[in-house]
């Protein structure tokens, strides 16, 4: 969990520091079974300090340890990756 400002979206939830999940990241990295994965862009997931997201939906592919550590999250993903 990481705390984070929202630059783009809705006026209600702008210029406030908020708590969030990343999902997906462009840097890659070694998964340890030895793959190495990485995104098209980087994303995340607001919550709450339950871990509940705020949001309703995921829009594309979600990483596998986000989802592990997250089940909430991994319930409203399209795709695990």
């Amino acid at each position: 969990m990481v705390m984070c400002s929202v630059k783009k979206g809705k006026p209600e939830l702008r210029k406030k520091v908020l708590n969030a999940v990343i999902i997906r990241q462009r840097k890659s990295w070694r998964r340890k079974d030895g793959t190495v994965i990485y995104f098209e862009d980087n994303a995340g997931v607001i919550v709450n300090p339950k871990g509940e997201m705020k949001g309703s939906t995921i829009a594309g592919p979600v990483a596998k340890e986000s989802a592990d550590l997250w089940p909430k999250i991994s319930t409203h993903a399209p795709a695990i990756v």
